[in-house]
């Protein structure tokens, strides 16, 4: 018959929770942290042990928390309740880091906007066209979704993109949408949607600051967006 295997129950070092409790939590490293969500494993499994498997299967904390409660169970060891506890704590992950960047941070360059945004976007597996929408001060008063897609001008009408700005008094916009791809590089529709939408802007006085593409540093790039402002795409 088998049986959970409890963490109390494992050597020390085997013993994560009772180390995060002397040596604090920025000491452990993910798969220790994993196995205190975990608590104990199923079929004889120990929580250190399933956490060592979620992160081989996975590959990283990214790929680990897009993961459904389906595919989590796949992994031996996760039962019904564990995919749940593991889902539950990601999720919750990602909303505190929303609500911190909720406190109307500055926004003044595209390392800024990237930061905010960079989060939802790796969680996202096609694109979303965004609006973020800023004050005289440059300081955030909300983000808007315009839509969900590959980006299209026939799709990003002005009227939808400014529709917001104009209903919440704001007084510039960064306009941004992911790259599931990884490349944040712009296409040709990215630019002509920017120009398109720069010009609408003039008309409406709304000054359009910047177009921030974000989506994944690699070796060879060390940024994981693109500004279409530094590059140049931008009428003076």
């Amino acid at each position: 018959m088998t049986h959970s295997v409890r963490i109390k129950d494992l050597p020390l070092k085997e013993r994560p929770r009772e180390r995060l409790i002397e040596i604090g939590a920025d000491a452990l490293d993910n798969t220790d942290l994993i196995a205190i969500l975990l608590r104990t494993g199923l079929k004889g499994r120990s929580a250190i042990h399933v956490s060592e498997q979620l992160m081989r299967a996975f590959g990283s904390l990214h790929r680990l928390a897009k993961a459904s409660l389906q595919e989590l169970r796949q992994i031996p060891g996760v039962g019904p309740d564990k995919a749940v506890t593991l889902k539950a704590g990601f999720t919750l992950a990602q909303r505190m880091a929303r609500e911190i960047q909720s406190d109307a941070p500055m926004l003044d360059t595209p390392e800024r906007v990237a930061d905010l945004l960079r989060e939802e976007a790796r969680m996202r597996e096609v694109e979303h066209f965004q609006v973020v929408l800023l004050n005289t001060r440059r300081k955030l008063i909300r983000v808007v979704e315009i839509t969900q897609g590959t980006l299209d001008s026939v799709l990003i009408h002005p009227r939808e993109v400014f529709r917001p700005a104009v209903a919440h008094h704001a007084s510039a916009i960064v306009l941004a949408h992911n790259h599931p791809s990884g490349d944040p590089t712009p296409s040709e529709a990215d630019i002509k949607v920017t120009r398109d939408l720069i010009r609408a802007g003039k008309v409406l006085r709304i000054d359009v600051l910047d177009h921030v593409i974000l989506g994944q540093a690699t070796v060879e790039r060390s940024r994981d967006f693109a500004s279409l402002r530094e590059l140049g795409y931008f009428y003076s």
